[in-house]
Order: C-alpha cells, then structure tokens, then sequence
C-alpha cells in the first residue's frame, strides 16, 4: 500500500464529524482536547464513577464513545493508563469544533 492510499483511508467526510459530534460526551471530550496544552498537565478521560449514573457513563465512554473516537482518528486513547490525547485527524475536526465554540451562545442549550 502507498502513502496516498493510507493518506485516503485516514480521510474524514463532514458526515463522520457530524456523526462523531453527536453525542454529548464526544463532544465534551473533543472541546476539551481543543483547549487542552500538553504542556500543563496530562489529559485523562473526564468521568467519575460515583454513582449508577457515572458509571453508565464511563462503560459508554470506554465501550463505545472513545473506541469510535479513536477509528476515525481523533484521539489516541492508552488503554492502560486511561490518558487521551489528539490523534492524528485532530486538526480536521478542529474547525468544526472551533465553530460550534465561536456560537455556543447561539447554540441550545445543553448542546455541551
């Protein structure tokens, strides 16, 4: 396989950051990686598990929300020390991101 098919199979259509913003948590990881210096300090996946309700949400982020988050190439995610950071197709979410962060006061509520 050469560099040019590898670089087609990494593309990402508007569709699939379209499907990858659709669900909230997704959404609050990305913006937060937007923000995110590595300089600072280490990211790490943003969910407790203090109650039902936390621990539903870190089985979705772990099973579901980091997995496909991680296929589309947005972020890289170490199984082993839970640390997640941007991953190789960042950048071409970035604007999209970027827009929604520019508008959030013209956003519903609750869309973050």
């Amino acid at each position: 396989m050469c560099m040019d098919d590898l670089k087609r199979e990494l593309e990402v259509s508007f569709d699939d950051m379209l499907h990858v913003m659709s669900h909230i948590q997704r959404r609050k990881l990305l913006m937060a990686l937007m923000d995110h210096n590595p300089q600072d300090d280490t990211p790490s996946v943003p969910v407790s598990s203090e109650d039902a309700d936390s621990i539903e949400r870190f089985v979705q982020m772990k099973h579901v929300h980091l997995p496909k988050l991680v296929d589309h190439g947005f972020i890289e995610w170490d199984r082993d020390t839970h640390e997640v950071t941007k991953g190789e197709n960042f950048e071409e979410i970035r604007p999209l991101l970027e827009l929604l962060d520019d508008h959030e006061d013209e956003l519903p509520e609750g869309w973050l």
